[in-house]
């Protein structure tokens, strides 16, 4: 068990400026770090550092291959580049030369894509990255993680930077009820175990890690007692973790802010089915666009809620209890 702050009070801060912060404190450290941006410093709080720092910020503009290219450029100098745009354009745009003059060239850049799934909210569909995490999880020597909260984030940004491969930030840029506890520590490739039960284990990420929790309260009140854990690190998995609660529990549900194909809910089940298959039971989105809306709107709109999660714990464990690890297909 972690420690994890009591009623998980919004943060005071937003993720932005979590972000900001830490890599700056970074920058001082390491005068390889520079930061790339596709015409959005504002929108992402850089541009205080672009003061401070001119000579190691850059306004690519709206060019994000060019951008990624230009960065891969310059990790091949020795450089540490952290390249930001929307989540949409830091995957699917930029896709060919992530790929190619980044894991491919052995180039580490770090790629940061804010805004993830219903995160977009009013930006809309053209902007909703469902599909990120499936694109670049298919690239080879890629590193990927969604933190749930600002202490997770402001703990992980240093470990991208000293990444000696290329690697993809999941990042939400407003204020996240805060989770962990400041004195936490976290490690790219491991879980956090969040709520220990044996009834079912539900694997959440990013935005759904706070709903898990929600569910898990709810479910407790009805004498349902399930392990949450994080998955912060999505790649590399957290395999041992996985395999253990999918063991203890015997039933598992993964909940993400993301198309159900190719996500983490996909990661967990190709690992469960070659190593210990349980009936399992997936939240995401499920094969479709995004659109236009306020984020809790979204949210309930792709069934991404606690309310959801505490269906899906049921259904699951109907399921094992029944012995039937078995379920009817729905669209």
């Amino acid at each position: 068990m972690y420690e994890i702050e009591q009623g998980f009070p919004m943060g005071k801060t937003e993720m932005r400026q979590v972000y900001c912060e830490a890599l700056e404190q970074c920058m001082q450290k390491d005068s390889r770090i520079v930061a790339l941006d596709a015409d959005l410093m504002t929108p992402l709080g850089i541009v205080g550092m672009w003061k401070k720092y001119p000579d190691r910020i850059y306004n690519c503009g709206i060019q994000e291959a060019n951008m990624v290219s230009l960065a891969a450029g310059m990790a091949k100098e020795g450089m540490k580049p952290f390249v930001h745009t929307f989540g949409v354009f830091a995957s699917r745009r930029a896709c060919d030369q992530i790929y190619m003059s980044c894991a491919y060239a052995g180039n580490a850049v770090c790629m940061v894509g804010s805004d993830p799934g219903v995160a977009s909210a009013l930006n809309g569909g053209t902007h909703a990255p469902n599909e990120d995490i499936a694109i670049l999880r298919a690239c080879p020597t890629m590193t990927i993680v969604e933190p749930a909260d600002s202490c997770t984030l402001q703990k992980i940004i240093p470990q991208l930077a000293a990444l000696e491969t290329p690697s993809y930030l999941r990042l939400f840029r407003r204020q996240r009820p805060s989770i962990y506890s400041e004195r936490e520590e976290f490690a790219i490739g491991s879980a956090k175990v969040l709520t220990e039960g044996g009834d079912a284990a539900v694997f959440a990420c990013g935005i759904e890690v706070y709903e898990a929790l929600e569910a898990a309260a709810r479910l407790k009140k009805e004498g349902i007692c399930i392990k949450v854990l994080d998955l912060f690190s999505i790649k590399p998995l957290d395999e041992h973790a996985v395999i253990e609660a999918a063991k203890e529990t015997g039933a598992v549900v993964t909940a993400e802010n993301h198309n159900i194909i190719g996500g983490m809910g996909s990661a967990v089940a190709e690992l469960l089915a070659e190593q210990y298959p349980v009936p399992m039971e997936r939240v995401g989105i499920r094969d479709r666009f995004g659109q236009v809306g306020p984020m809790d709107w979204l949210m309930e709109h792709y069934s991404l809620t606690a309310d959801t999660i505490v269906d899906k714990v049921k259904r699951v464990i109907e399921r094992k209890v029944s012995g039937k690890n078995e379920r009817k297909i729905i669209g």
